[in-house]
């Protein structure tokens, strides 16, 4: 029986030290893992960072990975959610031309209707900002397309627990 491959939310925090990117970065390019979005951050608590990586493994190979995390890296807490599991978004913006804003109507009911949220306007640009599970930002980026995009950037994902984590506890006992 083959295990099948699931979306795994991994958040790692640990102590804010150089070089942890690379060291866990490392650990899944060794084991021929693709990496499919991976974010960093200051947590809650001073002085602790937090990795939010996504990839898709087996559960059992996922348990493995984290174990590896946790011997290999210094970690306070590293733990895996699948999607059920967690509230998350991925960020981006799109840079278009000022004239689409004002002569295509279209592009006035795109951003109304997708919630989109315009960040600057001028002369030559807008700036467009959105937040939204990933296929929103897919369709929205296939809708712009059509009109010719000048500039797109986009995040990983960073994400929540649905329930409330021991590691808030953990992470107050490391202040």
């Amino acid at each position: 029986m083959e295990d099948t491959l699931n979306t795994y939310t991994i958040s790692i925090y640990t102590e804010n030290n150089i070089g942890l990117l690379n060291r866990i970065s490392a650990i899944f390019q060794r084991r021929h893992i693709n990496i499919e979005s991976l974010n960093t951050s200051i947590s809650e608590i001073e002085g602790v960072s937090r990795f939010t990586i996504v990839v898709n493994l087996t559960e059992e190979r996922m348990k493995k990975i984290i174990g590896q995390i946790e011997k290999q890296v210094e970690v306070i807490k590293a733990y895996y959610h699948t999607d059920e599991e967690t509230i998350y978004q991925e960020s981006c913006m799109f840079k278009l031309k000022t004239s689409l804003l004002f002569d295509e109507r279209e592009i006035q009911n795109i951003i109304k209707d997708s919630n989109t949220q315009i960040v600057t306007v001028n002369k030559e640009f807008f700036v467009l900002e959105k937040s939204g599970r990933r296929h929103e930002i897919d369709q929205l980026y296939r809708d712009f397309s059509v009109y010719g995009i000048m500039q797109f950037v986009r995040s990983g994902r960073i994400a929540v627990t649905k329930e409330e984590m021991k590691i808030s506890q953990m992470l107050a006992a490391f202040n």
